[in-house]
């Protein structure tokens, strides 16, 4: 059960498995052939609340990290279709942020890898 993470403006590859793209807004620019996207998991970002509160302000990341597991432990449909490709294959998390550092798609590969 191998999970990465990318940038979906990265190159798509072959070992990226099935993309799941976790943004809850389509990446600016992109169409759907360039993006490579198998799934789209919009209902497992964050609320629009919580990611306008946010704004990418890595002095928030800490009480972001912490408000979107609180939304994830209530979006169980969501966690479980993500699990049900992680039992397909490899899987990788697609995000269209500029910060690789403070991103959703790392708190919930944080969330599925425990």
């Amino acid at each position: 059960m191998e999970l990465n993470i990318k940038r979906v403006y990265e190159k798509p590859a072959k070992e990226d498995g099935t993309r799941i793209l976790v943004d809850r807004l389509w990446p600016r620019g992109l169409t759907k052939e360039k993006a490579h996207i198998d799934l789209w998991l919009k209902e497992i970002a964050p609320s629009t609340e919580l990611r306008k509160w946010f704004g990418h302000n890595p002095a928030r990341w800490d009480e972001f990290k912490k408000r979107y597991r609180v939304e994830l432990k209530t979006n169980k449909e969501q966690v479980s279709l993500l699990k049900e490709e992680q039992q397909k294959g490899v899987v990788t998390l697609v995000y269209g942020a500029k910060d690789e550092e403070h991103n959703e798609a790392l708190v919930l590969k944080e969330w599925l890898d425990h």
